[in-house]
């Protein structure tokens, strides 16, 4: 069989996606499989052994219908068995359209569903510690004879770049032996950024129960802000900070994050990478986020910390997404003094 997977946008959505490769090579080790996604992620995918291909969705095709359809004619020109469609918006709906796949599959939507052959309603309650997230994207697989509960993404790096990090922390005085933690300082928008009075307070904790190493996780052009968050904690606490040391870009980032003890933060791309390093983590989620989904593997290992948790009230039996609008207004009730006492437990 010729597959292709399309997963377009969020890094943490590309990661997740991809163990849809191994399940199918499991089964089909002869199964020639594509990877559609966008450039900007391919960090996270780049060296998976089950990923045969790669194409990539451009700016250009994301903003124009013209560049849409040159894409799509070159996907059908490849002539694909199955479309597993993942992403499920109107670009990958056109591309599927226009595949000539003999098997379309996709989430069921009513006002799409005519294009599929087959719709897979999506589970509103997990069975496994793996997440609604993990969970609905086996059952696209479904379809095709493969049935699974259960993956974990997994990043793979190679031995060379394992040892350049490691290189580069030591040259920055990092000591490799001492506890090192990566703190994810900011979410991919400010409704899915833990406050920094409040954050600071998390990273002080960090540093007063383990005398341990801090690394923050930011790029360049955010370093205004990873500054201020930088200034709100305490004198002591900023002397354990490497707040200059950090990777140039996402496959470095990947490889430093490798060398720490755990990351520490918001949930996001960086929880779910991290994960797939077999980094241990304590995510904490957006007011707006559901742990259901993305809360993957919760264990000793994996914790995960809601508002949701401590103040059941606020909600009133709404959904975490209808809550987004007002994201900024229940932060400011998420007390890092709700959690402090698990997350010593897992600094532990």
């Amino acid at each position: 069989m010729k597959i292709l997977i399309i997963q377009n946008k969020m890094i943490g959505d590309v990661l997740t996606s991809s163990i849809l490769f191994k399940a199918i090579k499991d089964e089909n080790p002869q199964a020639e499989l594509h990877y559609l996604i966008n450039s900007h992620t391919f960090a996270v995918v780049e060296n998976n052994p089950y990923i045969d291909h790669f194409i990539f969705f451009t700016k250009e095709a994301g903003s124009s219908k013209k560049e849409l359809f040159k894409l799509a004619k070159v996907i059908r020109r490849k002539k694909f068995d199955v479309v597993i469609d993942v992403y499920s918006k109107l670009s990958s709906n056109l591309i599927t359209l226009f595949s000539g796949a003999k098997t379309k599959i996709s989430y069921h939507k009513h006002y799409t569903s005519f294009l599929y052959h087959h719709h897979v309603k999506r589970k509103k309650r997990a069975t496994t510690n793996s997440g609604l997230a993990i969970e609905n994207r086996l059952q696209l697989l479904a379809p095709l004879g493969i049935y699974k509960t259960s993956s974990k993404p997994e990043i793979f790096l190679s031995e060379e770049e394992i040892e350049t990090s490691k290189y580069f922390l030591e040259k920055h005085q990092i000591r490799l032996n001492q506890p090192l933690y990566m703190v994810s300082v900011l979410g991919s928008g400010m409704n899915k950024t833990y406050p920094f009075e409040y954050m600071a307070e998390v990273i002080d904790c960090a540093v007063e129960q383990t005398n341990g190493q801090i690394l923050f996780n930011y790029i360049p052009n955010q370093k205004a802000e990873a500054k201020i968050l930088y200034d709100l904690c305490k004198p002591e606490t900023q002397k354990h900070i490497a707040f200059d040391v950090f990777g140039k870009d996402l496959r470095d980032f990947l490889a430093i994050t490798y060398h720490c003890n755990a990351l520490i933060g918001n949930e996001g791309g960086a929880i779910n990478m991290a994960k797939a390093l077999h980094v241990r983590t304590f995510a904490i989620f957006s007011p707006w986020i559901d742990t259901a989904t993305w809360g993957t593997f919760e264990d000793a290992n994996h914790v995960n910390v809601h508002l949701k948790d401590f103040k059941p009230e606020l909600y009133s039996n709404k959904a975490e997404k209808s809550m987004k609008k007002n994201a900024l207004q229940l932060y400011k009730a998420f007390k890092p003094r709700f959690f402090i006492e698990k997350l010593k437990t897992f600094i532990n």
